[in-house]
């Protein structure tokens, strides 16, 4: 387990409903130079406590039956970035917040779901960067 202090350090990403995401992905790329691929958009940005090291956010439209959202029923999820994920875990589960599914784990990072006090989904990601920076081979929004 980490010994940094369990919580949110920023934004990992922007999801959202749409009736063609394709569309929304095409539109936003032709008219706002935004490079997209199949899930959205990676945006680069530099950690303000490591200037060299480059972190990503997600931008992502679905499409408006997605089940990804639920059981919140808005029309979209902010996903945060976060430090000790595991503490992070215990601390909201003693608090009483819902966590809506276990951790999982991916080369690229951790996740888990929660609801928020209005009942909305909120995705937390504690990320591995440098696995976007090794296999995205520029293909990022800067």
């Amino acid at each position: 387990m980490s010994n940094k202090e369990p919580k949110v350090v920023g934004i990992g990403g922007i999801f959202f409903k749409t009736k063609d995401p394709n569309k929304t992905k095409d539109w936003y790329q032709n008219h706002l130079g935004i490079t997209t691929d199949q899930y959205g958009s990676l945006f680069e940005f530099r950690n303000t406590h490591n200037p060299n090291e480059i972190n990503y956010l997600q931008w992502s439209p679905f499409k408006e039956d997605t089940d990804y959202f639920d059981p919140s029923d808005q029309e979209y999820m902010i996903n945060y970035r976060v430090q000790n994920m595991e503490g992070l875990v215990d601390k909201l589960r003693s608090q009483g917040v819902t966590i809506c599914d276990e951790i999982a784990s991916y080369d690229y990072g951790k996740f888990v779901h929660i609801l928020d006090g209005n009942g909305i989904k909120v995705e937390l990601w504690e990320p591995v960067d440098e696995v976007f920076t090794d296999t995205m081979d520029g293909k990022t929004t800067k």
